[in-house]
């Protein structure tokens, strides 16, 4: 799984360890993941750290050719950087699509083919809320989830003939690190929790039940789907 050193993507490798899976994790930060890996050891799962840049599609199909097996991906890998629309710069753009867009794409294009030689497999996309709706200084990051829902949907059709399932999950704010900066500011804080009906921020439990319940046999007929684990915000 990629985005595995810290926050919903740590969770999601913990989760998905104690729900039996033996993990390989990947991110950019070696020293993150070899203690996820051992955290996924002492649940009697094994585990692998892989340092890897996942924007670089070359890096990504090696490792995902060398694996012995894959019956799961998640990707988890992303990032945010709010700004207002007017003032979003070419960089800022391209560094957003490149990671959330791009990326995920090569990751999952990578494990699909080794899914469909294996005669299945499921992959699980962590999106956002910010997929379904709208947000101010979130335009490029809410152009990037939908992107991610989109992909989603075509790729579970086109793979479904090959028995792999492929699904979202969709947060609203959860507390994560990369989250800490905005959630940290008071009056943004609870205008977040004044529009979630349930009425608190989103923890990382959340999410990894969603993502465990779509990785599982449990899930074995749902495909093409967004779970939303938003408190309700979408509802509205």
């Amino acid at each position: 799984m990629t985005g595995a050193g810290r926050g919903i993507g740590r969770g999601c490798a913990l989760a998905l360890a104690e729900a039996g899976a033996d993990v390989v994790a990947v991110s950019r930060s070696p020293d993150e993941l070899e203690r996820v890996a051992e955290e996924v050891r002492a649940l009697g799962r094994s585990a692998r750290a892989v340092a890897l840049d996942v924007r670089q599609g070359k890096s990504v199909r090696r490792l995902v050719s060398e694996l012995p097996r894959l019956d799961v991906l998640v990707v988890s890998a992303g990032t945010n950087l709010p700004e207002a629309f007017l003032d979003v710069a070419d960089e800022q753009l391209d560094a957003l699509l490149t990671l959330n867009v791009r990326a995920v794409f090569l990751t999952v294009q990578a494990a699909a083919r080794r899914m469909v030689d294996a005669g299945g497999g499921s992959i699980v996309l962590i999106s956002s809320q910010m997929g379904h709706v709208g947000a101010c200084r979130r335009s490029v990051y809410c152009t990037t989830k939908h992107a991610v829902e989109g992909l989603t949907k075509a790729v579970a059709v086109e793979l479904g003939p090959h028995r792999v399932r492929v699904n979202a999950v969709a947060p609203t704010f959860v507390e994560t690190p990369m989250t800490a900066p905005f959630l940290a500011e008071a009056g943004f804080r609870a205008d977040v929790v004044s529009r979630i009906p349930l009425g608190r921020i989103g923890r990382v439990e959340d999410v990894t039940g969603a993502v465990v319940y779509l990785a599982s046999d449990a899930a074995a007929l749902v495909t093409g789907t967004s779970l939303l684990v938003d408190g309700g915000w979408t509802a509205q």
